[in-house]
Parts: structure tokens; sequence; C-alpha cells
């Protein structure tokens, strides 16, 4: 269960849409804070240290996926959900690419709102390496998780951004089997909905990334009848 003591920070010039979010959340016991612009937001940021932040896509003064962003970059581990316009589909998928965890559509129920938020800290919860490192060593490879890269021997790894997601939850689990239920429950709420095969073919394509061999992977092994193990040991950097 989550302890609804997150701090939840609003930036939309609606006031309308503000007093419904903050009627839903603080109706979940979440503390609660709303400002209607960038200018505004950067500054409450800082002093309100919120667990999760929605950011209107269309606001006044900035460009809300500038601030998902510069978000993004400074705080890497912070939950970021957007609020899109029913037709801001372009919007809304490059906004997820720029590293928002999920968007809430306009105009929105309660229970979504309230469930896409939980999913988003329930994740923040079930991340053990949050607080620890921003990047980690195994074999060649170095990941960063603050800058969203995985590099070898310094140089780039093509990997697309739901390639990357299912390898930091396969590593977050730190050698510990995963079901394919438990990886798309992690995953879900992105800007995809994984099924069982989906997995396979991203498990598939990140070991051929990584080089293994697809006969006997080092790295990402299948556990048969279980799931998938990430097998290396992890070193962590500062």
């Amino acid at each position: 269960m989550i302890s609804n003591s997150e701090r939840i920070l609003i930036v939309e010039d609606d006031p309308r849409i503000c007093r419904l979010l903050e009627r839903y959340l603080t109706k979940e016991s979440y503390e609660v804070f709303v400002c209607h612009s960038g200018v505004q937001f950067r500054d409450e940021l800082e002093l309100r240290k919120p667990n999760c932040v929605l950011v209107d896509l269309k606001l006044p003064d900035v460009n809300g996926l500038d601030l998902v962003r510069e978000v993004r970059s400074e705080y890497p581990q912070l939950g970021i959900v957007v609020i899109t316009g029913s037709g801001e589909t372009i919007d809304r998928i490059i906004g997820l690419e720029l590293g928002a965890d999920d968007y809430i559509p306009k105009p929105f129920e309660e229970r979504e709102v309230l469930a896409r938020i939980r999913s988003v800290l329930r994740r923040q919860q079930l991340n053990p390496l949050e607080q620890k490192s921003a990047s980690l060593t195994f074999n060649d490879f170095t990941i960063h998780f603050d800058r969203h890269v995985l590099l070898k021997a310094d140089v780039p790894v093509d990997l697309t951004s739901r390639e990357f997601a299912l390898l930091v939850v396969l590593i977050e689990a730190k050698n510990k089997v995963l079901s394919r239920d438990k990886i798309m429950d992690l995953l879900v709420g992105r800007d995809w909905f994984p099924s069982d095969r989906s997995v396979d073919v991203l498990i598939g394509r990140i070991r051929k990334k990584l080089g293994t061999n697809p006969d006997d992977p080092e790295i990402i092994k299948t556990v048969r009848g279980a799931g998938y193990l990430f097998a290396l040991k992890l070193n962590r950097q500062e």
C-alpha cells in the first residue's frame, strides 16, 4: 500500500481543472500544491520538493514539453504526469519520449487520475536504485539512469525508449526473477501497454543489442516457467 503522505505539485492555467485535481487528490490525503505558470512552477518545485508533478502541456508562459524535458533532466527520479487535451496525441507521445511517466487526457475522470498517479508513485517505491546511484556498470556497459542512456565502452547503444525502460526494470530487480505479469505491471502507464509477446520481443532485441548469444544469453536469462532474470553483478557509480 502507498502511504498518501506524498506531495503532488500541479501546474495548470485553468482554475477549474486545478480545483478538480486538488479536490480529487486532497480527498485521498495527498498533500497538494497548485501553480498556474512555468515560472511559478519552477519556484514551487524547489520549495515543495514533490514526489510527483502534473504538468499541463499548454501553459501561458512556457512550452509544457520544454518544461517536462527540463524537469526530467534536473530531477531524474521525480514522477511526471502530463495533462493533455483530447486532440493532443502528438504532444502526449513527445512528452512521454522526453521523460514523462504517464499522461492524463482531458476530459478526465477521478478514478483515472488517481489510478495513474498511484501507478507512478508505486513504481517509485519499487525502484531500489533511485537513492543510491545515477549509473551502474556491468561487463563493458554503463547505464546512466538520469541521462536515459546505455554506453558500451563509452559508445551509446541504440536502445528505444521501450527497450531502455524494460532494461531498467530488469536491472532494478537485482538478480531476482521477474515474471512477464510483473514486468507488464511495472511498465504499464508509460507510452505503451505491453503483452506477453511484446515483452518477449523486446527481450530479444535487448539481448541482440547487448551482443549476447541468443542460445545461451549471459546477461538476461530465461527462467523456464518463471520469467526473466538479469544475471550479472552490478557495480554502482556515484
